[in-house]
């Protein structure tokens, strides 16, 4: 006998991975430092519009820092989390918020992976379709961040 709560499961659990099984860019070579300081630049001009206190990371493809700028009077742990917040999307190659998504539909093996932070506001900086490095920003509310990430990839290209 057919029945639909298997496949309607079928159909949920892939809906939900979708973001986390987006196609990966390849790796391209890593970022230079004067692209890193555009990119955080740019991202700096959104923050201040937004009139947020914020510190912006920039990493290479291997989630080394290559560049971070904290506006005055940012919360303590912000560079830690911007800086995380980065390396979780030059690793696994896609937004932390793909991952945050994720966690959020159900798929909560995605904890299990270590030294990540699964939350809006790292955002992979791709030169001609490569994966160059990431970009982290921390200080406003994850939506805001996001946006500020985003910014910077804007200003960087």
């Amino acid at each position: 006998m057919f029945s639909l709560r298997p496949c309607l499961a079928l159909i949920s659990a892939l809906l939900f991975s979708l973001p986390v099984a987006a196609q990966q860019p390849s790796y391209g070579a890593p970022i230079a430092l004067e692209q890193a300081k555009k990119a955080a630049a740019g991202a700096i001009a959104e923050a201040r519009k937004l009139k947020l206190n914020v510190a912006v990371a920039v990493v290479d493809t291997h989630g080394t820092p290559v560049y971070l700028e904290v506006l005055d009077d940012t919360m303590t742990a912000s560079p830690n989390f911007a800086f995380q917040k980065a390396r979780t999307a030059a690793m696994m190659r896609r937004p932390s918020k793909a991952l945050e998504d994720g966690i959020a539909g159900g798929r909560n093996a995605l904890l299990s992976l270590p030294d990540l932070l699964m939350i809006e506001g790292g955002e992979p900086i791709l030169l001609n379709g490569k994966l160059v490095g990431a970009i982290g920003v921390s200080g406003g509310a994850s939506a805001q961040d996001g946006q500020i990430a985003r910014a910077g990839i804007e200003a960087s290209r």
